[in-house]
């Protein structure tokens, strides 16, 4: 209950303060309503990804009209507090997925270590010839690589484009399942050990006409672009992905400590 709710059981407690309200005066209620989802998200209740509870979960909660809601999601959308996404709900603004950098994780699971529940469509999974710039990487006896292409959504909004070049043993694996595991299981499955470390390399660039259609943007539009070159144990390179990431709603964060290693690592 609440979890449908939007609230950490954590702070049940608190919010079952806030939420009585004072209703001698009932043009006040909606005003009451936005300052109380504005302490909770000023105290970190809707972290990772910013989604507020629906208008009928608020409703339901307060105890008011959905117009009393609305009221009240407006103020905060006009104080910038929160945005409000059509079809997708309301999100405290400026929120923004956390990944990172300082372990290996995949970019699929380090969405789910954070109490996301992500989704993947798998929009090519295709056998082709090894392109010519990752031959240096995957050396000269690699000729023919799998092609796969996903797209990483949160709360059923795009946030990733992947687009993996992998060895051809991944190909045995169906689409429903290379649909549902991340780059890193589904290498390890096929290559009957797992990745040992990667590289990444983050820059920035313009959407293209394809990219911006998948992602829900402009074309044009600014991309944080992230090239992961993974390698085993004896050195061979197993994955090259470059991840096409939506700026607003995801960044990277990495610890520095004296003497800490930077293991780089993403996935899908």
């Amino acid at each position: 209950m609440l979890a449908c709710m939007g609230l950490h059981p954590r702070n049940h407690q608190k919010s079952l303060l806030a939420m009585t309200l004072l209703r001698q005066n009932v043009t006040s209620l909606y005003e009451q309503i936005a300052a109380t989802l504005q302490a909770e998200i000023n105290a970190g209740q809707y972290e990772p990804s910013g989604k507020l509870p629906s208008e009928a979960e608020l409703c339901t909660r307060f105890a008011v009209s959905r117009v009393t809601v609305r009221l009240a999601l407006g103020k905060l959308t006009g104080q910038g507090v929160v945005e409000r996404k059509q079809g997708k709900g309301t999100y405290a603004s400026g929120k923004r997925i956390r990944h990172g950098l300082d372990t290996l994780t995949g970019f699929f699971d380090a969405l789910v270590a954070q109490g996301i529940t992500p989704e993947m469509r798998l929009v090519t999974k295709d056998r082709v010839p090894l392109p010519d710039h990752l031959k240096p990487l995957f050396g000269p006896a690699v000729t023919e690589c799998l092609l796969l292409c996903r797209l990483h959504l949160v709360d059923g909004e795009p946030v990733a484009l992947a687009c993996s070049h992998l060895p051809v043993e991944v190909d045995k694996l169906s689409w429903q399942y290379a649909e549902q595991h991340s780059t890193y299981t589904l290498l390890a499955d096929s290559l009957g050990q797992p990745v040992d470390h990667a590289d990444l390399a983050i820059r920035a660039q313009p959407a293209d006409k394809e990219q911006a259609r998948l992602l829900g943007v402009r074309t044009n539009a600014a991309l944080l672009v992230m090239a992961r070159v993974s390698h085993l144990a004896d050195g061979r390179v197993c994955d090259h992905t470059v991840f096409y990431i939506r700026p607003e709603r995801y960044e990277f964060v990495v610890s520095s400590a004296s003497g800490a290693r930077l293991a780089n690592r993403e996935d899908r």
